[in-house]
């Protein structure tokens, strides 16, 4: 800490101690061969020394404990604890004392003191006491101004304060990618898939406790970080979820909208906000810190004013033989379409039934199912495609190729 000296005798004299947890004592050990000139010195002195884990002696950290020996470092997220001590130096009983400790950020000025009444008076060699406690959530410079206002016996009222200057910094690195899925072949469409990569930028290891992503009021959220493993959700990290510094675990986690919205294709397309990240580790003895995103947001998919859907299909169709699709067509504008529908023959796909058919009025955000009959010249996996629909009232065409994907065979293969 950068502690400003008061430039006049004061009566009382202020001490400020920020409050840690004690950390592991490190030693390095130092060993050599037995054939070596101090043969088993080393060794012994090490089993011998009482800071050693007993039959782990090589092992840097020990089985005693350190008290700070300066400031540290506070990470942004944790919990910022100081001790204030206030105590009569003079041999004099001073009165009214008013302890006030502010916490200055570069965004604002936050008022830390337990208590805003003055203490009545305080006799020779006694002290007044204070902890406080403030949960970091900025970045940067941070100054705690203690001020200390009294009146001696004379009746002079006197004032002093101290700053002390410490920096945040960032714990944990966090990078999002956003997948945009539609799931055709089930009832649930406009899957939205989030990995997040996180990052322990510290100089200790951290104890992932809980990482977990809470959802817009428009999705549930389901996360993919652990397996099943004879009826037991394994997590995919290991029993001991640990972070070691500089390095990056990713999460996944797979966003589905909501019953009632997933039926207004219209809403979701113009979802952007996802949800927020929750994120709690512990450090060194068990102290906990928390970070919470901002809402994090994704490119919302252009499905554009007609999105064509496939809904059922076979897996295997046999050569020159029809077969029958299912498809969901929904107008996702905020007009009213008249549509008719053109198939178009490739080299591989041939529909059946009549191009140019008449499918009629379709009201904003509604759908309707189509039911179509075509088959296939060509062996092997081929793309589905050919299909246009054209909206007589703006003379506007909409083309859809690589509907889906099916594997042709010839009749005796499927047999054999």
């Amino acid at each position: 800490m950068d502690v400003t000296q008061p430039k006049q005798e004061h009566l009382l004299a202020l001490k400020v101690m920020r409050l840690t947890k004690p950390t592991l004592f490190t030693n390095i050990p130092v060993t050599c061969e037995e054939r070596d000139l101090p043969g088993d010195l080393f060794n012994q002195l090490m089993k011998d020394d009482p800071s050693t884990v007993k039959g782990a002696e090589t092992l840097m950290l020990g089985e005693m404990l350190t008290l700070p020996q300066n400031f540290g470092n506070i990470f942004l997220g944790e919990t910022f604890s100081s001790y204030i001590s206030v105590h009569n130096d003079s041999q004099q009983v001073v009165k009214d004392i008013l302890v006030k400790a502010d916490l200055q950020t570069s965004s604002q000025r936050l008022n830390l003191s337990a208590s805003s009444a003055a203490v009545a008076e305080l006799k020779q060699d006694c002290c007044i006491d204070d902890v406080i406690h403030h949960e970091v959530k900025e970045i940067g410079t941070h100054i705690l101004v203690c001020a200390v206002s009294y009146t001696t016996q004379n009746g002079e009222k006197m004032y002093f304060r101290k700053f002390f200057k410490f920096q945040v910094l960032k714990p944990l690195d966090v990078k999002t990618k956003f997948y945009n899925a539609e799931s055709d072949l089930s009832s649930v469409t406009d899957e939205v898939f989030l990995e997040a990569q996180i990052q322990n930028i510290t100089t200790s290891p951290m104890f992932m406790e809980k990482v977990s992503l809470e959802p817009s009021i428009m999705y549930n959220v389901a996360e993919l970080n652990a397996v099943n493993q004879s009826g037991n959700n394994v997590s995919t990290f290991g029993m001991r979820s640990y972070l070691q510094p500089m390095d990056t675990r990713q999460y996944l986690y797979c966003l589905k909208p909501k019953q009632e919205f997933a039926e207004k294709a219209g809403v979701i397309k113009g979802v952007t906000v996802i949800g927020k990240l929750d994120i709690v580790w512990k450090t060194n003895l068990g102290e906990r810190g928390r970070l919470q995103t901002s809402q994090l947001q994704r490119m919302a998919p252009g499905y554009g004013d007609v999105r064509l859907s496939l809904e059922t299909i076979p897996d295997t169709v046999n050569l020159e033989e029809p077969f029958d699709i299912t498809c969901k067509i929904t107008n996702c504008s905020e007009r009213t379409m008249d549509l008719v529908l053109e198939m178009c023959n490739t080299n591989s796909i041939h529909w059946c039934g009549v191009s140019g058919r008449q499918l009629g009025k379709l009201h904003p955000t509604s759908s309707l199912h189509l039911t179509l009959t075509l088959l296939s010249s060509v062996q092997g996996l081929q793309s589905v495609s050919g299909l246009r629909l054209t909206d007589t009232f703006l003379k506007r065409t909409y083309e859809y190729d690589d509907i889906a994907q099916v594997c042709v065979v010839s009749s005796k293969t499927k047999e054999n």
